[in-house]
């Protein structure tokens, strides 16, 4: 949607950078609410709470002016807040022996999302039914809510929580605590920043058709098909040697992207980085949940703001960088230096 948005809104480089920060930091306050709402309330709540969040964020954007446009933004961003760790830290719990294997399947299910939304808002762009495609969306995610207050995660949510001593102490300065919620920053800064500004790159490189709109999808499809195929591949070997080859493909697509000249470099490029980065978020979380145990729901308001904070800063870097030289080519750079620094933490900090 950024081109839309920008677009619609008269946007620069720097103004379009904003709307990640609004939205990352709007998922900072979810997060500070997720653990506290899971503690009491269970995961549930706090994915129905997020869906209701989105819903309405995502079917009042068409009818919004730029400033109240940024309202819609927030609440986006507050829904993504109180599912993520929701989400996460239940599966890891769910599967305490296979957590890599088991939040890869949950990553590729929002990768399977991520893909197919491009295409459709390519498909909304071409006849002129954009505000339509968001009220479909929002709909259906009134209807999701709706079915998740039938489901069961299979684990006594309140029971495994209230088990968790009062007076339980997290070290926050422990070198792994450190070098863990650096990785959430950079990851997901890394990952928000070329999906997130990858459709306005295309069209610095092609005006035609609607393919820029659907670059995007390429990124994802490959995060998609990562995260099908990760769990075979930990058959074989550790969640710390995928994670640092995946890492040596993403800064080479990442590189790639910088570097290309054409819509089929682009394409590339955008690939390779997507499949490099694949199982590494759900391994960074796996490393996260065993790190934490049964403090998981506590320490993921930490953790998961770090994250945040990266989705609000990287992508924000992107669009400073690209004002400054006139280009996104130099502003992808600052994903690429993301993945450089996460391969050496990678490689050296959690090889001890």
């Amino acid at each position: 949607m950024l081109p839309i948005l920008s677009a619609r809104w008269e946007l620069g480089y720097v103004e379009a950078g904003y709307l990640f920060t609004v939205q990352f930091l709007s998922a900072s306050l979810g997060i500070a609410f997720s653990g506290a709402i899971a503690s009491r309330l269970g995961y549930s709540f706090a994915i129905k709470a997020g869906l209701a969040a989105a819903a309405t964020g995502v079917g009042t954007l068409p009818v919004m002016p730029y400033p109240l446009g940024l309202l819609c933004i927030v609440l986006d961003g507050v829904a993504l807040g109180l599912t993520i760790p929701a989400c996460n830290v239940a599966i890891a719990e769910i599967n305490p022996e296979a957590r890599g294997c088991a939040l890869n399947l949950l990553n590729f299910s929002w990768s399977a999302g991520a893909v197919s939304c491009p295409f459709l808002v390519a498909a909304a762009v071409r006849v002129q039914r954009v505000p339509l495609l968001l009220y479909v969306l929002a709909g259906a995610m009134l209807v999701i809510l709706l079915g998740v207050s039938k489901i069961s995660f299979g684990c006594p949510e309140r029971t495994t929580l209230s088990t968790e001593p009062a007076n339980l102490k997290i070290d926050w300065r422990q070198r792994g605590v450190l070098i863990l919620s650096a990785l959430f920053f950079l990851y997901v800064g890394m990952e928000s920043a070329i999906g997130g500004w990858l459709a306005s790159y295309a069209k610095q490189i092609t005006w035609s058709g609607a393919l820029p709109v659907m670059t995007p999808s390429f990124f994802y499809f490959a995060l998609m098909i990562g995260r099908w195929l990760a769990p075979i591949v930990l058959r074989w070997t550790s969640e710390i040697v995928l994670a640092r080859a995946g890492l040596v493909i993403a800064c080479t697509g990442t590189a790639g992207l910088v570097l290309a000249h054409t819509i089929t470099g682009l394409v590339a490029g955008a690939t390779v980085a997507g499949l490099g980065l694949s199982a590494v978020y759900p391994i960074t979380i796996s490393l996260f949940s065993q790190r934490f145990g049964r403090a998981s729901a506590r320490a993921g308001s930490i953790t998961f703001n770090m994250a945040n904070f990266g989705g609000a800063t990287l992508p924000l870097l992107v669009g400073y960088a690209s004002h400054q030289f006139g280009t996104l080519k130099v502003g992808l750079a600052v994903p690429l230096a993301a993945g450089v620094l996460m391969l050496g933490l990678y490689r050296n900090e959690l090889a001890r």
